[in-house]
């Protein structure tokens, strides 16, 4: 995998975020605060974020069964953590494309093309779901109390509701009419490129096998439910952090801040999301009256003790399943492996 222009801005990004997020505060008083927490609180709370993984993964079997059944739950955990890995080491999303071909090699019988296909309907339940969690936040008193003007925050959610209802049509023009999307591919992109057509149109096709779980009921609702479980769990994880911390806020808040975190870490950002993730954690923690002190030093103990297992986790299934970083260079062109 190439470091490239892309990761050259994601890092300096990334960068300019923690510089704002130390900007004018004790580091020596954030370390205090860290080292007074309480590490048992922070030991649940690393155990909580890291289960929001292995619920990843049984989401993962449902999404992908209309095109290779019910696959194996260690096969899908071990990909997912070798993507979650691959994601905080690697620049710019790498972990994407890692889950999809770890998944691919793991299950011969699985298109690479198709697995990828899953990981954005994946994307639009967690989308869905964040948001929702976050309306749900905003309609407890306790944020109106604590924070009479949410413009900003109500602005952002309106650009991520945009987004996602984009991405829904365009995976419900996939789903309805497939035959129709492949034509006006074909009537566009074939004549534009028409050396390219013939791989995009590959590409696209297993994109569409991808996308059957939106045909069920069943698997719909079994999507859902995991997914709810998963953003509930993570939630956890975050109150878990703010009891560790002595930080007084709602139980709400931590669905509002996962909130504001996820849509954070959209932008190109750093292996990790660090610098992002503390910065939309400062922010998040803000709106609450949470001092800047205390609202750092969580999202730096949280970080840090959510980012290792997953990674610990992630590399050891890689060297299980016998790959490289160099493996997943060429996963985009390989969409039978």
């Amino acid at each position: 995998m190439k470091f490239g222009w892309r990761g050259a801005i994601g890092v300096a990004i990334s960068a300019v975020l923690l510089w704002w997020t130390l900007r004018g505060e004790d580091v020596t008083r954030i370390w205090s605060v860290l080292t007074h927490s309480n590490l048992a609180l922070w030991a649940a709370s690393a155990c909580f974020a890291t289960l929001i993984f292995p619920l990843r993964a049984r989401r993962w079997a449902a999404l992908l069964e209309p095109v290779a059944g019910r696959l194996p739950f260690s096969s899908l955990w071990q990909s997912t953590a070798v993507g979650m890995m691959v994601n905080n080491v690697a620049p710019a999303r790498a972990g994407e494309l890692a889950r999809a071909f770890a998944l691919s090699r793991a299950e011969p019988t699985v298109k690479f093309t198709a697995a990828f296909a899953s990981l954005a309907v994946d994307r639009l339940f967690d989308g869905t779901i964040v948001l929702l969690l976050m309306v749900l936040a905003m309609l407890d008193p306790a944020f109106a109390q604590r924070n009479a003007d949410s413009t900003a925050l109500l602005l952002s959610m309106r650009f991520a509701a945009a987004f996602l209802a984009t991405v829904l049509v365009v995976l419900a023009l996939l789903v309805a009419a497939p035959a129709r999307v492949f034509a006006i591919y074909d009537g566009t992109v074939g004549r534009i490129m028409p050396g390219l057509a013939p791989k995009g149109r590959h590409l696209l096709e297993g994109f569409a096998s991808g996308l059957g779980v939106l045909r069920s009921p069943r698997l719909l609702g079994e999507v859902f439910f995991w997914t709810v479980l998963h953003w509930l769990c993570n939630a956890f994880a975050f109150w878990l952090g703010f009891r560790a911390l002595g930080i007084d806020v709602p139980a709400s808040a931590s669905l509002l801040l996962q909130g504001i975190i996820a849509i954070g870490v959209a932008v190109p950002s750093s292996p990790g999301f660090f610098g992002v993730f503390e910065a939309t954690g400062k922010i998040g923690l803000g709106l609450y009256g949470v001092a800047s002190d205390q609202a750092v030093s969580w999202a730096i103990g949280f970080h840090v003790l959510s980012y290792i297992p997953i990674t610990v986790i992630g590399a050891l299934y890689l060297t299980r399943l016998k790959l490289h970083f160099r493996d997943f260079s060429g996963a985009g062109s390989a969409p039978q492996a």
